[in-house]
């Protein structure tokens, strides 16, 4: 559950980090099992989600993103992370009550190559007409800003849904929306980031030598 202050500052930023949602050994038992559903995904298909315009970003640099949409039905562990009450009670002090799942993705930058995130928001995918929506992402890792955390506009969502442009994927003007000109947002194994689907955010390369590891779950009040 969020303390008031936390509440306040959801309000006010659109976003609240909310420290040691998972203990350290929770977290360390879900990067392992993201990081082997991975090689199982990946040793039968494709499973880079890297955008095509993440190239700009990196100035031509070849780099990846390891991805899998709705990972409980992939894995059990992940079928009763979704549902925790420490998840779903944060989730409800934001949107109320009535908490409804939309879809999971679980994302694995890999270390030094590991593809930025153009800034956007979530909101131009599946609009709402009430903006009721909501993500979380859970990190099962530490995510230093050197790692590619995750960067944020903080009010932005107060402006409404913004125009996106569509090339090599859907996301805000590059130019106009520096990742490197947003407020990073570091943090540690357990640790979780919830924002509304209108907060502008992005993340950069991950230039560390460790993997950054998370699992985004998107929620609504239908």
């Amino acid at each position: 559950m969020l303390t008031d202050e936390q509440k306040a500052f959801y309000q006010e930023n659109g976003y609240v980090l909310v420290p040691g949602l998972l203990t350290p050994a929770e977290a360390a038992c879900y990067r392992q099992e993201t990081h082997d559903l991975a090689a199982r995904l990946a040793a039968r298909r494709n499973i880079d989600a890297t955008w095509g315009s993440a190239k700009d970003l990196t100035h031509g640099k070849q780099t990846q993103l390891l991805h899998c949409h709705d990972v409980q039905f992939q894995s059990a562990a992940f079928a009763r992370l979704i549902v925790d009450e420490r998840v779903t009670g944060v989730a409800a002090d934001i949107i109320g009550p009535n908490v409804q799942l939309h879809h999971t993705k679980m994302f694995i930058k890999p270390p030094e190559k590991g593809s930025p995130f153009p800034m956007h928001q979530d909101a131009p995918y599946f609009p709402h007409d009430r903006h009721s929506m909501i993500a979380v992402i859970i990190h099962f890792d530490d995510a230093p800003v050197e790692k590619g955390c995750v960067r944020v506009v903080p009010g932005s969502y107060k402006r409404g849904m913004l125009e996106h442009i569509g090339e090599g994927g859907w996301h805000l003007p590059p130019e106009e929306y520096p990742v490197e000109d947003a407020v990073p947002c570091p943090a540690k194994a357990g640790d979780a980031l919830f924002f509304s689907y209108l907060t502008i955010h992005g993340s950069g390369l991950n230039a560390s030598q460790e993997a950054r590891t998370t699992l985004l779950i998107q929620m609504r009040d239908p």
